[in-house]
């Protein structure tokens, strides 16, 4: 890998975002593939850049089998699983576009998701399903990228997949296809029976041709036979939603049990297109004085809420259409009925404050749905750092609880 840096390195400028995303965390490479290990996942969701250069070091044979011998069964997940393993695992590119759509999976959605697996209708999920679910991934991918030097995408193409892969996609081309889609929906309307027989075909070729990974065996075993039943599946979706947000809370909260008003508005504004976040902070600061804290349990419910944003858009268009305005209660019963999460009614507060730039007590509610699906994309849509700072009286409370 390191004899090609220069030429690698140039490959960057034919990647999508994802790609290029991925490839800036990742820090193996086995038999010419880039992997991320869990702990690379896990800074690419939270940082904006690793926090080392970028180096990829090559696998051996016996190193990723040893990797793998130590893959805890799905039965002994929790929410720590990523952080357990550490640098002790192998994710693919097609795992890692998986991955960050379970991020932004509401849970209602998670039965959906399985059944998409599930083609035989059996309620398993066996290895070969999983890998038609990567594979039309993979096709989805591959309809956006960008044009370029053929043989510049196809050494990319060799370099994510292991495997040099047909420009022709399986998927079908549609008018309305120049959309851009979520991978979810993608993968909604593309499992017809005759488009998963075609791309089964596939998987048998990938399941023969791939190296096992870390996913792979978690889920179906050392051998491959095993196959996944729903709760393994929902217990694997939640641990990993809520050690994502373990982590981003407690970045901030310096080992207490609550992160400041101002802390959360950070977080929330860190992912988005927002030019003047200090307008939003600086009206956040003077209508909440007195500093109460964010609980991890009301800060995974907000979160929760965002999973489910399209269905609370509807709820607010209704509002729109009756020509209500959206106050407090209005916006904790929309999000109740539209999500079945219940917001406390300091949350709720919170975000108004946040939000309520002129002060009038309503929520503007596009211009909070736009920049909360900014920050729903986690980095897709790029990263905006935002610089953090604390009130002196944050940093005096924790400076006294430390003590």
């Amino acid at each position: 890998v390191t004899e090609n840096r220069s030429d690698l390195e140039d490959l960057h400028l034919y990647a999508t975002p994802r790609e290029q995303r991925f490839r800036r965390f990742a820090s193996l490479e086995f038999e010419g593939q880039l992997y991320m290990t869990p702990y690379d996942f896990i800074q690419a969701v939270t940082n904006d850049e690793p926090k080392r250069a970028k180096k990829w070091r090559s696998l051996s044979k016996q190193e990723l089998n040893q990797i793998l011998m130590e893959t805890p069964p799905v039965w002994k997940g929790s929410s720590k699983l990523f952080r357990n393993l550490n640098e002790k695992g192998v994710i693919s590119y097609t795992e890692y576009l998986f991955l960050l759509c379970i991020l932004t999976k509401p849970h209602a959605g998670f039965r959906i998701a399985f059944n998409m697996f599930d083609t035989d209708g059996n309620e398993m999920v066996d290895k070969k399903e999983f890998l038609v679910l990567q594979e039309i991934f993979r096709k989805k991918n591959e309809k956006r990228e960008r044009k370029g030097d053929e043989e510049k995408r196809a050494m990319l193409r060799l370099q994510l997949y292991g495997y040099h892969t047909s420009t022709n996609s399986v998927l079908k081309t549609e008018g309305e296809d120049v959309v851009p889609r979520s991978y979810w929906d993608t993968l909604r309307r593309s499992t017809s029976q005759a488009l998963f027989s075609d791309l089964a075909e596939r998987a048998d070729d990938m399941s023969s041709s791939l190296s096992d990974t870390t996913l792979l065996v978690h889920f179906f075993g050392k051998k491959g036979k095993a196959e996944l039943n729903f709760e393994d599946f929902y217990r694997f979706m939640d641990n990993l939603q809520t050690e994502v947000l373990e982590i981003e809370f407690l970045s901030y909260s310096n080992g207490m049990n609550t992160i400041s008003e101002e802390d959360f508005a950070h977080i929330l504004l860190r992912y988005t297109n927002v030019e003047n976040t200090s307008t939003y902070l600086e009206n956040m600061r003077c209508r909440i004085p007195e500093e109460k804290g964010i609980t991890f349990d009301e800060f995974r419910s907000f979160f929760q809420f965002l999973n489910n944003l399209e269905d609370f858009t509807i709820a607010m268009q209704m509002y729109n259409f009756a020509s209500r305005s959206i106050g407090q209660d209005e916006f904790k019963r929309a999000v109740y009925v539209a999500t079945g999460v219940k917001l406390s009614p300091h949350l709720v507060n919170t975000v108004f404050k946040i939000f309520d730039v002129d002060r009038d007590d309503q929520l503007s509610y596009k211009e909070f749905i736009g920049i909360m699906k900014d920050r729903l994309n986690r980095g897709f849509r790029g990263y905006k750092p935002i610089q953090r700072y604390t009130t002196f009286k944050s940093c005096v409370r924790k400076e006294l609880y430390s003590r």
